[in-house]
């Protein structure tokens, strides 16, 4: 089935307070929240949720809102449903209208939306944000014509060069400088110089967790 439609006639209570009465409305999601327009993202999407069978899917957009809020704090699935518990702001900008104490949906959801919608959706959920926002002013069409790509968060294959790193990289380049020039060794340490690379390094790791003496006080005794 499709996403349910929300009723807000039936949703009204006398005996609690309205979110927008308790959030700031100069806040940059609740100005956010007036500028999209939401029905385009039923349009956009309604036709991949529909079905004969099974429960009624979660609101259109309920849904935008979590993929766009994870989207821009850089949140993991389970992050941030549990932080729209806490937050007045996500709540509103998800299109609810009295504060909810229960998660909004089950983490694995959001995987399944983005499934259903794929990149493509994701991509057209954040431009449709993005000219929302810059149809109000907020920010300038010469904004986006730059685009900064920061990469010190993305994960490196880095080794860092310690001592009996390097001291078993020289090994080896010695090793192979004898093979190459003809040289007949009796040993080359292969095995035995990894062992006391990682040996090495195991030690060093317990020592600063403060397993094992530092290097320092080993000397020291």
């Amino acid at each position: 089935m499709g996403p349910k439609p929300v009723d807000e006639r039936s949703d009204h209570d006398l005996f609690r307070a309205e979110l927008v009465n308790l959030i700031d409305q100069r806040h940059e999601l609740a100005r956010l929240a007036e500028l999209i327009d939401w029905p385009a993202f039923a349009q956009q999407w309604g036709s991949q949720f529909e079905s004969t069978t099974g429960r009624p899917a979660l609101p259109t957009r309920l849904m935008a809102a979590l993929l766009y809020l994870k989207h821009v704090y850089a949140l993991s699935d389970e992050d941030v449903v549990e932080r729209w518990v806490e937050n007045p702001y996500w709540q509103h900008f998800s299109g609810e209208r009295y504060f909810r104490h229960e998660l909004p949906c089950d983490p694995s959801s959001l995987v399944r939306w983005r499934r259903r919608i794929g990149e493509a959706g994701c991509e057209w959920l954040l431009a449709h944000s993005i000219e929302a926002a810059r149809r109000a002013g907020v920010i300038k069409r010469s904004s986006l014509q730059t685009v900064v790509l920061d990469t010190t968060v993305q994960p490196k294959a880095i080794a860092h060069p310690t001592d009996s790193r390097l001291l078993n990289r020289a090994r080896e380049q010695l090793v192979a400088a004898a093979q190459k020039e003809g040289l007949a060794l009796r040993q080359s340490y292969v095995r035995v110089g990894k062992a006391a690379e990682s040996a090495l390094n195991n030690s060093f790791s317990a020592a600063r967790r403060g397993a094992l003496p530092s290097r320092a006080d080993a000397e020291r005794q």
